[in-house]
C-alpha cells in the first residue's frame, strides 16, 4: 500500500527559492535614486568601466537613465559571459506597484538582481473522483530546467504587459487554450522570493491563477516549449511535490498554495507551510 506523502517535505521547496539573503555579498543598483536591483562582486566589477554606471556613495552603482543605460549595461555583460541575451524585453520597476524606469533583457534580470514578474496557472478540471490538474512536461532543450514538470501555462511577463495579458498570450502559445477560455481565470495571489541561482539572484514575483476547464478540453503543445501534457488527480500532484523534485522550482510553491487553498494540507503541517510561504 502507498503511503501518504510525507507533506513536510514540501518545506524544503520553498527553502531552495528563498536562499537568498539580501544584501549579502551585493551591493544596490539604482535608476537615479531608485533602487532596483543588488548586485554581487563579480558584476560589479564588470560594470565599473561602464560610462553609464557610476560609483554610489553606498558602493553601489547608479544609472543616469532607465533603458539606455541599461541596454549599454546588459550588452556589457553578455559580451563578459556574465549574463546570457534571450532577446525579450521586461519591464524595470522599483516595486510592484512602481512605475516603469526603464526595460531590460530577461536574460539579464538575475546578474542585476532586478524582480521579473511571471504567470502561473493552475489548470484544474472538476471530475466526479475529484479535482484533477493539467500538468505539462517542459521540453527536453529548455535551457532551464529541461524536461521538468510545469502548469499548464506559465511565463514572464514582458515588457508593456499586464499579468492579465501576458497569461492569454501565453495561454494561446504555450497550451493552444483559446483567449476565450483563458480570461475565465481567476487570479488567486501573489507569491514572491529571492534564490541564488546558478544564472544569478531570481528575484520573482508570480501571480498565481486558477483556471476551471471543461472536461472535454484537451490543451496540446504549440510552440516547442511544453513537450507535452498530462491530466493528473490532484493527489498525484501532491505526492509528486512532496516526494520527488520533479517539477521546476518556483511551480512547487503555486502547487503548495493549491494545495492550501483546497484543504490537502492541514493541521500542524498546513500552519508550517502556510507561515513559510507567506514569509512569516
Amino acid at each position: 500500500m502507498r503511503s501518504e506523502p510525507d507533506f513536510s517535505g514540501l518545506l524544503r521547496h520553498i527553502a531552495a527559492c528563498r536562499n537568498a539573503r539580501l544584501p549579502g555579498n551585493r551591493v544596490p543598483l539604482r535608476i537615479g535614486a531608485a533602487l532596483v536591483g543588488w548586485i554581487g562582486p563579480a558584476v560589479l566589477n564588470a560594470l565599473r568601466d561602464a560610462l553609464e554606471a557610476r560609483p554610489a556613495p553606498d558602493g553601489g552603482l547608479s544609472l543616469a537613465d532607465g533603458t539606455t543605460a541599461l541596454e549599454s549595461v546588459a550588452g556589457h555583460l553578455v559580451s563578459r559571459g556574465l549574463a546570457r541575451w534571450r532577446g525579450e524585453a521586461f519591464d524595470v520597476r522599483a516595486h510592484a506597484n512602481g512605475p516603469v524606469l526603464g526595460t531590460v533583457d530577461r536574460g539579464v534580470l538575475p546578474a542585476l538582481g532586478i524582480e521579473a514578474t511571471g504567470v502561473h496557472v493552475n489548470g484544474i478540471v472538476e471530475g466526479a473522483d475529484g479535482p484533477c490538474l493539467w500538468v505539462a512536461r517542459r521540453a527536453a532543450d529548455k535551457s532551464l530546467d529541461p524536461g521538468k514538470l510545469d502548469h499548464l501555462v506559465a511565463g514572464g511577463v514582458p515588457a508593456g504587459l499586464t499579468p492579465a495579458e501576458t497569461l492569454v498570450k501565453e495561454a494561446e502559445e504555450e497550451a493552444a487554450v483559446p483567449p476565450e477560455l483563458a480570461r475565465r481565470a481567476v487570479h488567486v495571489g501573489t507569491i514572491s522570493y529571492a534564490m541564488e541561482r546558478p544564472e544569478g539572484l531570481r528575484r520573482d514575483r508570480l501571480h498565481c491563477y486558477d483556471l476551471c476547464l471543461p472536461a472535454e478540453f484537451r490543451p496540446r503543445p504549440a510552440d516547442g516549449e511544453v513537450e507535452s501534457f498530462a491530466l493528473w488527480p490532484l493527489g498525484r500532484v501532491v505526492a509528486a511535490a512532496s516526494e520527488t523534485d520533479s517539477f521546476k522550482f518556483n511551480v512547487n510553491l503555486v502547487l503548495i498554495d493549491l494545495f492550501l487553498r483546497r484543504g490537502l494540507v492541514a493541521g500542524q503541517a498546513g500552519a508550517a507551510l502556510r507561515a513559510a510561504l507567506s514569509g512569516a
